[in-house]
């Protein structure tokens, strides 16, 4: 039975990548021009899945309004809370008990990016009879997440949160199929020394108790976008992976200006005759550029005026204003932000991490 389900995460407060959350949900942030959840939904979209819950934080109204109802898709999408505040990924899934009803669901951490499809995970875990199926990636430090365990025959026995010394290099990742037997896990696991109801002990207890466990390596790259550079890193692989069809050049070009390489440029965006723009590189809509430089590897938000100013591998939200001769790389820069010329700027250019409604004078 192809899996019609999925729960998503919109909450949590992502602390390492303030200042940049402090006025925007961590899931909003765009790459590659759309907000990091549509990713997510897209990705679970490709396998079969018609209906999805959104797990958003108390009083949340910005995500919703973004996502909408998931008639864009043609799907159908709903949102609920945590019940009794933050208590564990395990939690988020026992909040939506309703919505999964008798039905197997995917369970997506939706600040993961993977480049890979899970439509060879899908297939396994909806003919092999699994009680869960689960995705594991190499990482450089897997002390951050949940790490399997194997026996001697090489079959999953176990998954370890966060142990101080790993047994392997694969790491758990945000992305689990299920069925119903989640729910017995749940009723049986107690929180951990974190106070947290953790995926790693359901996916033990379902070891321990004789359901049939699977688990696929990752098809390709994979991230959780837990700090900057792991967004904009995440955002130069997904402008690698897009193919020509999304550049499209819908914008004004003036004489003399020069456009190499997979560019996509919006309606209404201006480019002046002294510009150069190396792909890959997402410019939005209704933008203004003069006598600057963009990319490779970044995407500019709609409504953003750049003038003088050099932009390379970063990610720019919309309608920003940057007038100055200064080269800008490896950054983020929020909505609304203002970045004009002081007196000296220094050799080799600067990094930035700047919030919504920042005003910087260089």
């Amino acid at each position: 039975m192809v899996v019609k389900k999925a729960i998503l995460t919109g909450g949590g407060h992502a602390t390492r990548l303030r200042p940049i959350t402090t006025t925007i949900n961590k899931h909003l942030i765009p790459l590659v021009g759309k907000p990091m959840i549509f990713h997510a939904i897209e990705k679970v979209i490709e396998v079969g899945v018609r209906e999805i819950a959104i797990n958003v934080n108390p009083g949340e109204t910005e995500l919703q309004k973004y996502v909408g109802d998931g008639g864009h898709w043609g799907i159908t999408i709903c949102y609920f809370e945590q019940i009794g505040g933050p208590q564990g990924i395990a939690h988020v899934v026992s909040c939506a008990r309703d919505f999964v009803g008798a039905d197997p669901f995917i369970f997506y951490l939706s600040d993961n990016i993977i480049l890979g499809s899970l439509k060879a995970m899908a297939e396994k875990f909806t003919h092999g009879g699994y009680s869960a199926c689960l995705a594991f990636a190499e990482v450089p430090d897997p002390e951050r997440f949940g790490v399997p365990e194997f026996d001697e025959q090489g079959a999953l026995r176990r998954v370890v949160e966060k142990p101080t010394h790993p047994v392997c290099n694969l790491a758990q990742t945000g992305i689990y199929f299920y069925d119903t037997h989640f729910f017995d896990a749940f009723s049986n696991i107690k929180k951990s020394s974190r106070g947290d109801y953790e995926i790693s002990d359901i996916n033990t207890w379902l070891l321990e108790n004789g359901d049939k466990v699977g688990w696929e390596k990752v098809n390709g790259w994979w991230k959780d976008t837990g700090t900057p550079i792991d967004l904009i890193i995440a955002n130069q692989l997904l402008l690698d992976q897009l193919v020509g069809s999304h550049f499209q050049n819908n914008g004004t070009r003036a004489e003399g200006a020069r456009v190499e390489g997979k560019v996509s440029i919006g309606h209404g965006t201006r480019v002046g005759s002294h510009v150069i723009i190396q792909g890959p590189v997402i410019i939005g809509e209704n933008c203004v550029l003069e006598n600057c430089r963009i990319g490779p590897y970044a995407t500019i938000g709609a409504g953003t005026e750049v003038y003088g100013a050099e932009i390379e591998r970063s990610i720019v939200f919309e309608n920003v204003n940057i007038n100055c001769l200064l080269r800008i790389f490896d950054s983020i820069i929020g909505k609304n932000t203002t970045i004009i010329s002081g007196h000296h700027v220094p050799q080799g250019g600067r990094k930035m991490l700047l919030g919504d409604n920042t005003f910087i004078e260089m």
